[in-house]
């Protein structure tokens, strides 16, 4: 059993009251009568006991004592928990001190709180919650726990403060004692010691609700000189004021301009030397909308920097569009606790926070308040934009992260580009010196930093992949928008940020949505694969390649699969390939076909790869590699060619011996051609009605070979007029498109001119024959010259003299 005796003077009373979930079965018990719930007042002795064994988990007890210091005296000092002998139950102590509003109450605490949010529990359960009165309404200043900064609070008027116990705790003291002060005129000053390094977190009276209406109260923090506070304002919100202005008010020793005003929204001082006040000012709320004012706020003390002197020069005056954020690891994804070390970046040294942004067109002198530098991180994005391509085309803009940002001693997490092309612009990023390898499962990047490049557009996004420096890709040409993002993995980016090459221009138009450009090193083998890995190429997206591959090389390519792997819904999809040499064979696979076997390669060639819609559930991923050798010559080859070498000179000796034996035998005949032999057969003189040169006696009946003498065909509707006897060699250029569907051969005959009057074709001999002319003595040329006035026909052929000499026998 337990007794409990209360003396009338010490105006104290308990109760006992059942927990929501106390079991009808557990009731106390008083002179044998059972009761849920039991008053004890003052100058009441009374025994009772609980009828089940557990009552701490179904009772609890309130111990409230009643203070009057309007009256009579008030009894200052040290607060007792009284009474002594209590049932082992949950319990709270309160003490209601009612005091004038012209005089103030000080609370005192031994040890020191900490403020708490309402609802958060405290490590040992054990926690304060103190409340004053302003006229006939409460407010809560705030729930505490032991083991704090705050070691006293300042009220004006009277105070209800609560001590809440867990039944076990071993606690005799209440931890506090009560002064009389004078008049405060203001609402509350809580005061909070910093001896050393440390984080606290302060809240607004009746937080997360709203402050009192035109009411004014004071933080006071008191700092050694050698240290350094800085004020950090997490959560706000103003109220609707009809009458002066919300604001923060700052009284820092030594400061010119005390008070300074801040407004909530503005960056609070930071770096401050020693002790100071802060100061949070309402306002007269709109009646019909008054909203609340409430404020979190964290104070952070630390000692001096090493280097808190030390300034950084950022000069960013000659960049344009770009935006550098030097911020703590992890932003803004993680947040840092606040009992984490702290690291602020100041602009000047009482503007610091933990962020800090920077935008270019000016000059900037920072440093850092931060014991390790190595948990700061720098963002940067800067945006390159074309409107006119005639102006941005002849432009070549440099990717590389500017001297400004990698001199500081901070990481460089990302720079990213952001690179906007209108309609019929493309993009072209290149590398010419470093070149870049794309990172693959079989063959990653290791160097301190990658590029991800990223195509987007308003419908759909387009993953180029991750690409790092040392490959063989001398070029991409995208197109729509781009972004590239230039991630580190170290601080070498300090070291090889000189050596950075990569470079943007704007490119007219392109058929593909990503065209790439390889060249492999020798003896090295390039692994290349579908954008969007592994996710697959969008439906109807056109990938190609283009290979370089050099003339003392032979490159072999090769697919990591057999098959594409997909099945089309709508359309098909096709992996073309293609040697850039005259006559080369196009290779056309479909979806449902095999893919090429690994070939070689000997001049250049392309890769498209094009997608068709795939059903549900498959994506179209290819990859493939390219490994170049030296090319390896034939023994056997060699000895045909200097054969064949052979027997073309053993030839040639020959024709020229027969042809020396010839001209000595066969003189005054001369083996050249003259335009002024009639060719007219005798007895067929109307056959050509027109001169050789207005004829087409010349021209071929038909040409095989359209693809070796497309040149003749390059005019309008394939007519030609055919020049005579002139042969001229396929000297077309070799386009670098890359590969589509060859077009259809075609051939075109062309017929010989006919006679209306004699039908009958030329029999044994060749349409152009080739003339051989006598050399007649006494011959002038003035005949020459009248032979030509009359068409030219009045030369003598070969084959008229043999049938004249015919004829006179």
């Amino acid at each position: 059993s337990f007794t409990i005796s209360l003396r009338t003077v010490d105006n104290v009373t308990v109760m006992i009251k059942p927990r929501p979930s106390a079991p009808p079965s557990c009731q106390i018990r008083v002179k044998n009568i059972s009761r849920s719930e039991l008053k004890i007042k003052p100058g009441d002795n009374m025994t009772f006991t609980f009828t089940c064994r557990t009552p701490e988990k179904y009772f609890i007890m309130e111990i409230e004592k009643n203070i009057d210091c309007v009256s009579g005296l008030c009894p200052f000092g040290d607060v007792h928990l009284y009474p002594p002998g209590l049932p082992r139950l949950n319990r709270t102590f309160i003490w209601d001190v009612k005091a004038s509003t012209k005089a103030g109450l000080e609370l005192k605490f031994t040890p020191w709180l900490k403020q708490v949010e309402p609802g958060e529990m405290c490590p040992d359960f054990l926690s304060y919650n103190i409340n004053s009165y302003i006229d006939k309404a409460t407010v809560n200043i705030g729930t505490f726990c032991r083991n704090g900064s705050v070691s006293r609070v300042k009220l004006l008027g009277g105070v209800i403060m609560s001590l809440h116990l867990p039944w076990n705790s071993p606690l005799t003291t209440s931890g506090f004692n009560i002064a009389n002060r004078a008049s405060i005129k203001r609402l509350c000053i809580i005061e909070s010691i910093l001896k050393e390094e440390s984080s606290i977190t302060l809240m607004s009276p009746n937080y997360p609700l709203g402050f009192p209406e035109d009411e004014l109260m004071t933080w006071q923090f008191v700092v050694p000189s050698n240290m350094r506070a800085s004020v950090f304002f997490h959560n706000y919100s103003l109220s609707n004021c009809e009458r002066k202005e919300e604001r923060v008010e700052y009284y820092i020793p030594g400061s010119p301009s005390n008070p300074e005003v801040f407004k909530l929204s503005d960056s609070q001082p930071a770096n401050i030397a020693g002790t100071f006040n802060l100061s949070l000012q309402g306002c007269d709320q709109d009646a019909q909308n008054p909203g609340i004012l409430r404020l979190l706020f964290q104070v952070v003390v630390q000692h001096p920097q090493v280097d808190e002197n030390v300034t950084h020069l950022v000069d960013l005056s000659k960049e344009w569009n770009t935006t550098v954020m030097i911020h703590f690891e992890g932003w803004p994804i993680r947040a840092p606790l606040m009992s984490e070390p702290i690291c602020l970046i100041c602009k000047d040294p009482r503007t610091c926070d933990r962020t800090l942004t920077l935008v270019s067109g000016a000059i900037y002198k920072i440093s850092f308040l931060c014991k390790d530098l190595s948990r700061l991180r720098i963002t940067a994005e800067k945006g390159i934009s074309c409107v006119d391509l005639r102006w941005c085309q002849r432009k070549i803009y440099s990717l590389s992260v500017p001297k400004a940002i990698t001199q500081l001693p901070i990481r460089l997490y990302k720079f990213i580009w952001k690179l906007l092309a209108p309609d019929l612009i493309n993009i072209e990023i290149t590398s010419p010196s470093l070149k870049l390898q794309q990172h693959v499962p079989e063959q990653r990047c290791n160097t301190s930093y990658s590029y991800s490049i990223v195509s987007a557009t308003p419908e759909t996004e387009l993953n180029v992949g991750v690409f790092c420096p040392g490959g063989s890709i001398e070029k991409i040409q995208m197109r729509n928008n781009i972004t590239i993002s230039l991630k580190t993995f170290g601080k070498g980016i300090l070291n090889e940020s000189n050596h950075q090459d990569l470079k943007m221009s704007f490119v007219p138009h392109i058929k593909d949505e990503c065209t790439f450009t390889v060249s492999p090193d020798p003896k090295a083998k390039v692994y290349l694969q579908t954008p969007n890995w592994p996710y697959g190429l969008p439906p109807y997206v056109s990938i190609s390649w283009y290979v370089l591959v050099p003339s003392k090389q032979v490159a072999r390519l090769g697919f990591s699969k057999d098959r594409m792997g997909i099945v089309c819904e709508t359309g098909r999809a096709y992996v073309n390939i293609k040697e850039e040499t005259s006559g080369a064979e196009e290779i056309v696979r479909r979806e449902d076909e095999l893919l090429p076997q690994p070939r070689n390669m000997y001049h250049n060639f392309w890769v498209n790869i094009s997608n068709c819609k795939p059903v549900e559930r498959t994506q179209l991923t290819l990859q493939f590699q390219v490994t170049s050798a030296d090319k390896q010559i034939d023994l056997g080859v060699i000895l045909a060619v200097v054969a064949g070498a052979g027997v073309l000179m053993a030839i040639g000796l020959t024709v020229c011996c027969v042809k020396k034996k010839k001209k000595k035998s066969q003189d005054p005949m001369v083996g050249v051609y003259n335009p002024n032999v009639n060719t007219q057969m005798p007895g067929k003189q109307g056959l050509f009605t027109k001169g050789r040169k207005n004829n087409e006696s010349h021209v071929y009946a038909v040409i095989d070979d359209a693809m070796v003498y497309g040149h003749l065909l390059k005019e309008s509707n394939g007519s030609v007029s055919p020049e005579v006897d002139v042969y001229r060699p396929f000297d077309g250029p070799i386009g670098s498109l890359p590969p589509s569907p060859p077009p259809f051969s075609f051939r075109k005959d062309i017929k010989c001119s006919s006679n209306t009057e004699d039908p009958s074709p030329l029999t044994g001999t060749d349409h152009d024959t080739y003339m051989f002319a006598h050399q007649q003595s006494g011959q002038s040329e003035d005949n020459g010259d009248t032979n030509e006035e009359k068409n030219g026909e009045t030369s003598t052929s070969l084959l008229e003299n043999k049938e004249q000499d015919g004829s006179e026998e």
